[in-house]
């Protein structure tokens, strides 16, 4: 029997990956034993035993961003983190390691590293510090959007649930409209930004609003759980939250967004054209994500110190009040994403454990030296 390591805990943008190409490699071969590694941090205890995968907890390996005391108690928690990735792939036989990126990864990589096979996969246009190591010695290094600065990278794409890349939203329009309690007519947007990265959106759509409405454009806004919905209103509809992501895509005709990598390959993968707003903070991978939907003409990109309600009513009303360039959108989102990613990553993922030859060679235990002067975080 085929035994498959997972290594993606940590945040949903790694786990949700993961899962996504642990449920394509049981399509593809329910006798495949798929294993997850992860840490009682996070979200790894509540994500991965729901969807049926077991768990096997090592100890946690936060990465300082800056130098600093836990900075040189880094080595001892990787040796100790090692050990106990090890003596799991013992126990469940494992033929491959397949890694996400972030602080599981690590420890995952440098476990199997001499043992057996590495797959990795970088969701973001810029490599994290985990995924950097790993891609050193890894046989497979995959990514969703090409240019991360790993070496022999094939772009596969973002793997993603089924129940997003097999949407037929045309199918479940009305449903998904009867659902949130919009009008069943006319155009719907679609604003989201996260827990994090809500603010300025939240801010520009309660400035636009009135306009929007006054075009005949309906609202359904994600606004956080720590966010301001904007006032009251006849086709705003304003949740902290949205459950049922399949049903919000289905109801709407476009999106205000962050530019996370799961966000983008989502919506190009439903086909739903987009304003981007790349959160102003970090490496500046948000926007380099949405690039090449821009680029393809089915998305747009707002720089998060532009948008405010005037440029909102600006990209907005245009779009949603005409039928033919979002129709013209939509194609160019869906064309530029990769709906069938998580397959493509499970084949060649097995394909490399078909081809492996034996053993990787001799168990490697040195762990890769960091110099606190050097360092520059993720």
């Amino acid at each position: 029997m085929t035994s498959v390591v997972v290594a993606g805990g940590g945040s949903a943008g790694h786990i949700e990956p993961a899962l996504a190409f642990a449920d394509a490699v049981r399509r593809l071969h329910p006798d495949v034993r798929v294993t997850a590694l992860g840490t009682e941090r996070g979200l790894d205890t509540a994500l991965i035993p729901a969807r049926g995968y077991p768990l096997e907890l090592i100890p946690p390996v936060p990465l300082p961003r800056r130098p600093s005391l836990d900075l040189l108690k880094l080595p001892g928690r990787v040796h100790a983190a090692i050990s106990r990735v090890r003596r799991v792939l013992d126990e469940v036989e494992a033929d491959v390691v397949v890694g996400f990126g972030g602080y599981v990864a690590l420890p995952a990589y440098l476990g199997a590293r001499g043992r057996v096979p590495i797959a990795v996969h970088e969701a973001n246009a810029k490599a994290g510090l985990a995924n950097k190591v790993g891609a050193r010695f890894a046989e497979l290094v995959a990514v969703a959007v090409p240019g991360t600065g790993l070496e022999n990278e094939q772009v596969v794409g973002m793997p993603l649930r089924r129940s997003i890349t097999g949407l037929d939203r045309a199918a479940l329009r009305t449903q998904g409209r009867k659902f949130f309690g919009l009008p069943p007519q006319g155009p719907v947007l679609l604003v989201f930004g996260g827990s994090q990265g809500a603010r300025t959106l939240n801010n520009a759509i309660a400035d636009a609003l009135p306009d929007l409405l006054h075009a005949g454009i309906s609202v359904l806004h994600a606004h956080g759980r720590g966010g301001e919905p904007a006032p009251p209103a006849r086709g705003y509809v304003a949740l902290p939250y949205i459950e049922r992501m399949d049903l919000a895509y289905a109801a709407a005709d476009a999106v205000l967004g962050r530019c996370g990598m799961t966000t983008v390959a989502e919506v190009t993968a439903v086909g739903l054209p987009a304003v981007y707003v790349p959160l102003p903070h970090g490496n500046g991978e948000q926007a380099l994500n949405a690039r090449p939907v821009v680029a393809a003409g089915g998305g747009i990109l707002v720089d998060d110190a532009e948008m405010d309600g005037d440029r909102a009513v600006d990209e907005l009303i245009p779009l949603l009040t005409n039928p033919r360039r979002l129709a013209a959108m939509s194609r160019a989102a869906r064309a530029s994403g990769h709906g069938d990613a998580d397959q493509r990553l499970a084949r060649l993922v097995l394909d490399l454990v078909r081809g492996h030859g034996g053993g990787a060679g001799d168990p490697v235990t040195e762990v890769i030296p960091i110099d606190p002067r050097t360092w520059r975080g993720r």
